[in-house]
């Protein structure tokens, strides 16, 4: 029930937001029973949050930034060497990106990708990557929106200033973008810290939200974090704190590192102002990773590192699309199919 209703906040938000009321339109588009770009758009955004928010699968995470590129890219057997500049590196992991959403294994088992800015402002298969990504997979388009993060202060790194976020969001808009994503990082079990970081997050949130896109926040806690499983009752806490303060029509997803203990953010998967729960792999192999996910009920993957791994540029088109073929279905299976104990 909790899936239902924050779906229908979303859908009431979405329809609220359009920006021309049928009674306002054209009286020539009224007569022929038309739709202005902007509700055709609102009315695609709905469909988009429901099967976010109520079909079976699993998210991929194709957002790595600049800075995580070069690894992403040396995992895949792309050196540095291979490329000179900036740009070349970013045209070699786009490469990289467009054989992923091609592939016939990157199917309806995938609700939603993350999009790199610079992805989403490029071409996948002759189409935009967002349209691409909806028209062809019914896969979600949702943005990676922070800059990055600042230092560390109290164990936690906080996001970088985004005084451009609502340009940005309406261009992402028009595209077909549905949703985005912002990364915080935990360190440390330090309250002040994570209270600070879950601030930040639910205040970038709320900016999002009156774009009429739907955020996810994610507070990732270091893998290998001291005290990891002290982080996670405060991260929880927090998170608390922060989904009883959202507005009547206000709605988040949430992407959080697989827990210590089984089962840790059910109570988030319930809450009325969650969309969905997503975890990232954060530096876990597959098989661990979805060990874990399998352990928790309600959540479903949105890996980057985990989806790629032992994939190569290498490899014939075959044998890399047999290849992301097991990863889709051992993910999307994890995501699913739950268990309860050993």
């Amino acid at each position: 029930m909790a899936a239902q209703s924050t779906i229908l906040a979303l859908c009431l938000a979405a329809v609220a937001a359009r920006p021309t009321p049928a009674a306002l339109r054209p009286a020539a588009l009224r007569a022929r029973g038309g739709s202005t770009a902007a509700e055709e758009n609102a009315n695609a955004r709905i469909e988009k949050l429901r099967r976010l928010g109520e079909d079976a699968g699993f998210v991929a995470a194709l957002d790595q930034s600049g800075g995580s590129t070069p690894k992403a890219l040396a995992d895949y057997g792309v050196e540095p060497s291979a490329y000179d500049g900036d740009e070349a590196m970013y045209d070699a992991v786009h490469a990289m990106r467009e054989r992923i959403v091609q592939s016939p294994a990157f199917d309806d088992r995938v609700l939603a990708a993350i999009l790199f800015e610079k992805t989403m402002d490029r071409t996948f298969g002759g189409l935009p990557a967002p349209e691409y990504l909806w028209a062809t997979k019914r896969c979600v388009p949702l943005l990676k929106c922070d800059k990055g993060l600042e230092s560390e202060v109290d164990g936690c790194q906080l996001m970088k200033d985004t005084p451009d976020l609502e340009a940005l969001l309406e261009r992402a808009k028009k595209l077909g973008v549905a949703g985005t994503k912002m990364r915080s990082r935990i360190a440390a079990a330090n309250e002040a810290g994570i209270q600070a970081v879950v601030a930040q997050q639910f205040a970038m949130a709320k900016r999002i939200l009156k774009c009429g896109l739907c955020p996810i926040v994610e507070p990732e806690i270091d893998i290998r974090c001291p005290d990891k499983a002290l982080a996670e009752e405060m991260l929880l806490n927090a998170l608390h704190e922060a989904l009883h303060a959202l507005g009547d029509n206000e709605v988040v997803m949430l992407k959080l590192t697989l827990p210590e203990c089984d089962g840790l953010y059910s109570s988030c998967v319930m809450h009325p102002k969650v969309l969905r729960v997503l975890a990232l792999s954060g530096g876990y192999d597959r098989a661990e990773a979805t060990h874990k996910l399998a352990r928790n009920p309600g959540v479903i993957g949105s890996f980057s590192r985990a989806l790629m791994e032992g994939a190569s540029q290498s490899m014939s088109d075959a044998d890399f699309d047999a290849h992301l073929e097991t990863a889709v279905a051992t993910i999307r299976d994890a995501s699913v199919n739950k268990v309860e104990e050993d």
